[in-house]
């Protein structure tokens, strides 16, 4: 058992950044500069390494459990973080817009990114990677009905009647994706399973599944922790800054994209390509599924309209995301040529987050 926890050390020194930062968050926002911002990297790094613990323990029970089910349990363990960070964050400075831009830089970050990228590495290394068709084209049906219903709609619904179509979405989404789940793990299994000839992914671990699942409920835990001393630290570094306003929806759609980048790098290099596909576009679809459903109801609860719908900009970026992605992933292969176009979507992406237009 110790043998096991020793490999936790991110989880300790995360514990003790909590600590550290509890005692000195008050000391860094007033004294602001570049000590305020130190504090923000520290945490961020902090937050980052443990949400890499809590997909390495995903990751574990996702090789014992093989496909569809490991791809799944890796994808809610990203959402889990990515939800618990944006409550907090929500409960902070008023930032209306925050669950919005977050869910957009989420699906910019695994769609562009994080396919784009591996589709790159696959490519150069192994020339056309070959993956079900089925999933693509079962995940991106998906994925334009959840959008249209959690972020197109509602710019054309009136604010007197904005309850009344929360909950309504609330519903039709989880009816979504519990619909999604059954037919992902039960009657089209197969559509989400690409058996491949070279690379097998092994576990080498002999530990028992139970520790995995209660060291990453742990780690959850302190990510809310540690997000809630985040929180405070980055509306004071923000204020007055005059620094882009999605960096916190940016920042929240890393920390839960960076193991899942790892992730699906590796699954790209061993010629694993089908993981990769249901990472990217399985993480996407449960961040609009899963995250939209929770902050709604938060609204709800509150009586405070969140602002949801897309702005133009967003807008077109989502659009050409979809005709990219629906036109790349047609044919069951994919290549270099077509994970640099998604690649420099994600690069278009970041240069209007760093211009403020996103």
């Amino acid at each position: 058992m110790w043998g096991y926890l020793k490999a936790e050390w991110p989880v300790a020194l995360a514990l003790v950044v909590f600590g550290l930062g509890l005692m000195v968050e008050h000391v860094l926002v007033a004294a602001g500069g570049l000590g305020l911002f130190a504090g923000v990297v520290v945490i961020l790094a902090a937050i980052i390494m443990v949400a890499f613990r809590i997909s390495h323990h995903a990751e574990v029970l996702a090789i014992r459990w093989g496909e569809p089910f490991g791809t799944l349990i890796l994808t809610l363990a990203a959402v889990s973080v990515e939800v618990v960070i944006l409550v907090v964050l929500l409960q902070g400075e008023p930032n209306p817009t925050l669950a919005r831009d977050t869910v957009f830089a989420a699906v910019m970050f695994d769609i562009n990114g994080i396919l784009g990228l591996a589709a790159i590495v696959a490519g150069l290394k192994h020339g056309r990677v070959k993956y079900n068709l089925d999933s693509a084209n079962s995940y991106i049906a998906m994925l334009i009905v959840a959008i249209g219903v959690g972020m197109f709609v509602p710019d054309f619904v009136p604010a007197v009647q904005w309850q009344v179509y929360s909950v309504f979405s609330i519903g039709i989404m989880s009816v979504m994706y519990l619909a999604f789940l059954r037919l992902q793990t039960v009657e089209h299994r197969r559509f989400f399973e690409y058996a491949s000839v070279e690379d097998e992914a092994h576990d080498l671990e002999h530990s028992p599944n139970s520790l995995h699942l209660l060291v990453m409920l742990g780690a959850i835990v302190l990510v809310g922790l540690l997000s809630e001393v985040f929180s405070i630290l980055l509306d004071a570094g923000l204020k007055g800054s005059g620094l882009p306003r999605a960096i916190p929806a940016v920042l929240v759609a890393l920390i839960s994209a960076s193991p899942e980048i790892l992730t699906a790098m590796r699954a790209a290099q061993n010629n694993r390509m089908q993981t990769t596909v249901n990472i990217a576009l399985g993480a996407s679809l449960a961040t609009v599924l899963l995250t939209l459903p929770v902050i709604e109801s938060i609204a709800l609860f509150q009586g405070e309209r969140i602002e949801m719908a897309l702005t133009p900009v967003q807008g077109g970026m989502l659009l050409l995301t979809l005709l990219a992605v629906m036109n790349n992933l047609h044919d069951g292969e994919t290549n270099a040529i077509e994970g640099v176009s998604h690649f420099a979507l994600f690069a278009v992406f970041l240069a209007l987050v760093a211009m403020g237009l996103i």
